[in-house]
């Protein structure tokens, strides 16, 4: 996995992320393109998290509340996907099953306005990787770099439908004070604490890459969460594109 700082040298990025079989079935799918994805969750004072509210929320609430969005949500609410390992292998994987798979991927995907703000379309004068993610130290980061995958759409697989309906924001993203930070910790705790069993099976549901370094994305979340909150910061989740 890069560091921050090396993220607007996207040519060289490692591929972090294990191609899926719903890539090599999906045809004209846009998830069959080259990308680079971006999954960060940093800390902040309340000072600078004002000072992207007004950026980031609008762009945040504009995804949210596209109605396609919300119907694939609801869709994977209602019937979670099975194990990734059958996705257009096994025998009984249907068209159907199909269908759910990608709308799952494409709600897991990063919305065009978070998108297109953190790429500096929006604003030619803001980036995230400019001015939301240089020069933060490490343990004030947790950081998901992957080629041609959505840390994300694994993360959110591997924890299932009800623990991810515990998260605050959407899909990944929010922007929260210090005092929302503290307030939200029992429900992220909630969602991210596991059993042996529970963490087992999870761990077989993320199909993401590590290097041995590499910080898996069922830790860092609650890492940076609980940091956060005894350190009184705020928190600033985004998935993006970065190439």
């Amino acid at each position: 996995m890069e560091s921050v700082a090396q993220l607007d040298h996207t040519d060289h990025l490692e591929n972090t992320g294990r191609l899926l079989p719903s890539m090599s079935a999906a045809g004209t799918n846009v998830h069959s393109m080259g990308f680079t994805s971006v999954w960060a969750i940093s800390s902040h004072p309340d000072s600078f998290i004002s000072e992207l509210s007004p950026r980031v929320l609008p762009a945040m609430e504009a995804d949210r509340s596209q109605p396609l969005a919300q119907q694939r949500w609801s869709l994977w609410q209602q019937a979670p996907l099975p194990d990734y390992r059958t996705w257009y292998r096994s025998p009984e994987f249907t068209a159907a099953d199909g269908a759910a798979v990608e709308s799952f991927r494409e709600l897991m995907a990063p919305g065009p306005h978070v998108d297109d703000l953190s790429s500096g379309l929006v604003d030619p004068d803001f980036s995230v990787i400019d001015d939301v993610w240089a020069d933060l130290p490490a343990e004030g980061m947790f950081v998901s770099v992957n080629s041609k995958d959505y840390a994300v759409a694994s993360f959110f697989h591997a924890i299932g439908p009800a623990r991810a309906a515990l998260l605050p924001g959407w899909c990944g993203n929010f922007l929260l004070t210090s005092a929302q930070v503290r307030r939200t910790l029992p429900c992220v705790e909630r969602a991210l604490t596991f059993t042996q069993d529970e963490r087992a099976a999870a761990d077989a549901q993320d199909w993401l890459y590590y290097s041995p370094t590499d910080e898996c994305v069922l830790d860092g979340p609650l890492r940076i969460w609980r940091a956060a909150a005894d350190d009184g910061l705020g928190l600033c989740g985004l998935a993006v594109h970065v190439s």
